[in-house]
């Protein structure tokens, strides 16, 4: 059996540069790289699903506009015909949190 720590290199010191410079690129693009594009489809369906959450959460304060003002009769007519706009204002708008 041939031992190996005598045994000199046949590659020259250029070769031996050429494949260290490629393997450390590609190295360097499996994990940098790739990762990224990755994380990129991830945070595309994170806006699309934004996206559908801010249509549906329009729609839906449209919704109870719009049944806040026929369903009620004469509730809301005359004088009082601000308090539809201002009950959908406050149940479609952003809650504030306590500090705890």
């Amino acid at each position: 059996m041939p031992d190996r720590s005598t045994k000199t290199s046949d590659k020259s010191m250029p070769t031996l540069a050429g494949e260290l410079y490629d393997l450390v690129r590609a190295y360097a693009k499996q994990e940098t790289i790739e990762p990224i594009k990755g994380l990129g489809r991830y945070a595309a369906f994170g806006v699309v699903g934004s996206f559908m959450v801010g249509i549906g959460v329009v729609l839906l304060g449209i919704g109870l506009l719009r049944a806040l003002q026929t369903e009620t009769g004469e509730t809301f007519d005359g004088g009082w015909s601000w308090a539809p706009y201002l009950l959908t204002l406050l149940a479609c708008g952003p809650r504030r949190r306590r500090a705890r």
